[in-house]
Protein backbone atom coordinates (compact mmCIF):
# COMPACT_ATOMS: atom_id res chain seq x y z
CA UNK A 1 0.00 0.00 0.00
CA UNK A 2 1.27 3.17 -0.84
CA UNK A 3 0.51 6.56 1.21
CA UNK A 4 1.40 10.04 0.05
CA UNK A 5 2.13 12.84 2.87
CA UNK A 6 2.69 16.45 2.38
CA UNK A 7 6.10 17.83 4.22
CA UNK A 8 6.28 21.62 5.14
CA UNK A 9 9.86 22.93 4.10
CA UNK A 10 11.03 26.23 5.37
CA UNK A 11 14.48 27.74 5.01
CA UNK A 12 15.83 29.22 8.09
CA UNK A 13 18.85 31.17 7.84
CA UNK A 14 22.09 28.48 7.15
CA UNK A 15 19.36 25.55 7.74
CA UNK A 16 16.49 23.77 5.87
CA UNK A 17 13.59 22.48 8.83
CA UNK A 18 10.71 20.96 7.79
CA UNK A 19 8.29 18.18 9.09
CA UNK A 20 5.15 16.42 8.68
CA UNK A 21 1.84 17.78 10.04
CA UNK A 22 -0.45 14.97 10.22
CA UNK A 23 3.23 12.53 11.84
CA UNK A 24 3.80 14.12 15.11
CA UNK A 25 7.97 13.12 15.44
CA UNK A 26 8.55 13.41 12.22
CA UNK A 27 10.61 16.65 12.20
CA UNK A 28 14.07 17.05 10.50
CA UNK A 29 16.95 19.93 9.59
CA UNK A 30 19.65 20.10 7.16
CA UNK A 31 22.16 22.06 5.60
CA UNK A 32 20.47 21.35 2.30
CA UNK A 33 17.10 20.94 0.92
CA UNK A 34 17.61 17.98 -0.47
CA UNK A 35 19.66 16.28 2.52
CA UNK A 36 16.01 17.97 4.14
CA UNK A 37 14.15 15.58 1.90
CA UNK A 38 15.87 12.59 2.39
CA UNK A 39 15.89 12.59 6.49
CA UNK A 40 12.13 13.15 6.46
CA UNK A 41 11.92 10.39 4.09
CA UNK A 42 13.60 8.10 6.31
CA UNK A 43 11.93 9.45 9.56
CA UNK A 44 9.05 8.94 8.29
CA UNK A 45 9.65 5.49 6.93
CA UNK A 46 10.53 4.77 10.98
CA UNK A 47 7.52 6.99 12.44
CA UNK A 48 5.81 4.42 10.36
CA UNK A 49 7.03 0.92 10.54
CA UNK A 50 7.35 2.16 14.53
CA UNK A 51 3.75 2.70 14.76
CA UNK A 52 2.82 -0.19 12.97
CA UNK A 53 4.09 -2.72 15.14
CA UNK A 54 2.59 -1.42 17.54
Amino acid sequence: MHSEYTAVIKQDDDFWVGWIEVVPGVNCQEETREKLIESLRITLREAIEIKSCN
